[in-house]
């Protein structure tokens, strides 16, 4: 049996079990389950899923892969244990909207189904009504609400799983049309959590975790589910849609049930900070939070401030805010900002930065801000490499690449699968970045999106920084893109494009434009060749809510 699974089972068996659990159903009819019982059930599952289901389900082979569709973090847990107690994998498939073309969507999930050879589908509330969908595509389900087996008659083989084994295939963000799963094993999972356990110092015995992630993204999935379930912590959870339609609730339930440890991107804290400050005076605590996880998408120091600021009349430590760097082919974590230090901001010189890629510490000029994201997780190695594959020192930039126990041996495509690792076992992120002298990851941006002009490397998110402080502009819904040389120009641009409430009219537009290019200049010296303002919910997104470039490039291309 691998470790991942044997420690997971022990957490679900110890006397300590009975007493942590998760709570879900907030703020409804909030439920509340112990490990020992979320196991209890994961068993009656597993022994369902051995035999053909009287609904002519079929059963599931040992070892099969098994695509999940619900939402419900109550119903997701055992669902997932159960197949890991059959020896299968999992797989979190992307999650239609109101908003999603039904066809599309059940096109591009067997694509998915296909490329990760899946024996089948769990379906569960709110997605039971898929059900016909799926019989028409020929996709083999079962319906969670009815496996229920014997916990008793289900007993899991030593040899269940070995290290290599496949625990997670993890959608990565980007068209579902053209998906691609990172490969997960036992080994990179249990090697992972174990360092992120160390480096937050997570506490079994004290901390609380409060989460509202989407069970289908890693920070989720692994982050907020599988870490909890595997040590035994305890866990609060409810789904996004609870969150967006009241972001408050994430505050309410850190203080209704004393939350030491929450995650979100960096555009969650930016929402939660405006909801905050329309608080009244001793309506919250938030004293209990020692650690709130900024990671996924680039933290933004004003963000976070404001974040703190808000929540200071609460109760709220400044130093509770522990920056992150993490992906899903390390399972979650690379770095982690060391604990109770807050945000550290390394200011480096715009123009060594830009013009010689070198992250020196800035003077009396123009400046370039980046969060530090800390040491590495241990057991993962980082080196920074430079034009033709030079390891370069602290402080120059170049592309991250990673190495470890935690880092997948690969990828599953729609072609194959594809090896993630060099002959020496490095991984190349595609991110650029630095190491400070004390060792800590600073990322500057993906390699694909770096814009060049004037031999200057303009990093996209300096623009969206600057572009996202203009008023009406809502909070994580900016994107700058590259306009390359040859697209009618004769040198490379960029354009930025931003979702705007209240611009319902000419003028508005014509006023938040003006703004954007006048606040893009003084941050980054160059002007934008197009500025768009969109109406809410215009800008592409993945599944998981990050924004989309590549799309959002095609968006304006169109609309020219």
């Amino acid at each position: 049996m691998s470790r991942f699974l044997a420690t997971l089972l022990e957490s679900a068996t110890v006397p300590g079990g009975l007493a942590r659990g998760m709570t879900t159903g907030e703020p409804r009819e909030p439920v509340r389950r112990s490990w020992a019982e979320v196991h209890e059930t994961a068993r009656g599952i597993a022994d369902a899923l051995r035999r053909p289901g009287e609904d002519g389900g079929p059963a599931l082979p040992f070892g099969g892969a098994v695509g999940v569709l619900a939402g419900e973090p109550a119903a997701i847990a055992p669902a997932a244990q159960a197949v890991w107690l059959c020896g299968g994998s999992v797989t979190m498939l992307h999650q239609p909207t109101p908003r999603t073309d039904l066809a599309e969507w059940a096109a591009d999930t067997v694509t998915t189904l296909g490329m990760v050879d899946a024996a089948m589908v769990l379906l569960g509330p709110p997605f039971d009504a898929l059900a016909p969908v799926l019989t028409e595509r020929g996709v083999p389900f079962r319906m969670l609400d009815s496996l229920t087996g014997d916990p008793a008659a289900f007993v899991a083989d030593a040899a269940v799983a070995d290290e290599d084994d496949t625990a997670l295939l993890q959608l990565t963000s980007g068209s579902t049309a053209a998906p691609k799963a990172v490969r997960i094993t036992h080994a990179n999972l249990h090697a992972n959590i174990g360092a992120m356990v160390t480096a937050s110092a997570l506490d079994v015995a004290t901390d609380r975790m409060v989460s509202w992630l989407p069970l289908f993204h890693d920070m989720g999935m692994v982050g907020f589910l599988t870490v909890p379930m595997t040590v035994g912590l305890d866990l609060v959870t409810v789904t996004p849609a609870d969150f967006l339609g009241r972001p408050r609730l994430w505050a309410e339930l850190i203080s209704s049930y004393g939350g030491t440890v929450t995650a979100a991107p960096n555009f969650a804290y930016a929402v939660l900070a405006r909801q905050l400050a329309r608080v009244d005076d001793g309506a919250l605590d938030l004293s209990s939070l020692r650690l709130a996880l900024n990671g996924a998408e680039p933290v933004d120091p004003a963000a976070v401030s404001a974040f703190t600021d808000a929540g200071a009349r609460f109760g709220l430590r400044p130093e509770s805010v522990l920056c992150a760097y993490g992906m899903a082919e390390t399972a979650l974590g690379v770095s982690f900002a060391p604990v109770h230090t807050g945000l550290k901001v390394d200011r480096v010189d715009a123009e060594s930065l830009e013009a010689h890629r070198r992250a020196e510490p800035a003077g009396t000029g123009p400046a370039r801000e980046f969060p530090e994201l800390g040491p590495p997780l241990p057991g993962i190695e980082v080196k920074v490499v430079g034009s033709g594959g030079h390891v370069l020192g602290p402080r120059e930039v170049g592309v991250l690449h990673l190495r470890g126990d935690a880092v997948t041996p690969g990828y599953l495509t729609v072609d194959g699968p594809v090896s993630t690792q060099d002959r020496d076992g490095w991984f190349d992120t595609g991110d650029e970045g630095y190491l400070t002298p004390d060792g800590a990851v600073v990322v500057c941006g993906r390699t694909k999106d770096v814009i060049i002009m004037g031999g200057r490397n303009i990093y996209p998110t300096d623009i969206e920084r600057a572009a996202g402080a203009v008023e009406g502009v809502r909070a994580g819904n900016v994107v700058a893109v590259r306009i390359p040389a040859g697209d009618g120009r004769h040198r490379e641009s960029f354009a930025v494009a931003v979702e705007a409430k209240g611009a319902d009219g000419p003028e508005a537009v014509r006023a938040i434009r003006d703004d954007v290019i006048r606040r893009v200049v003084s941050a980054v010296g160059v002007r934008p060749a197009e500025v768009a303002v969109l109406a809410p919910g215009s800008l592409p997104k993945t599944p998981s809510g990050k924004l989309r470039r590549a799309a959002t490039a095609d968006l304006l291309t169109a609309r020219r």
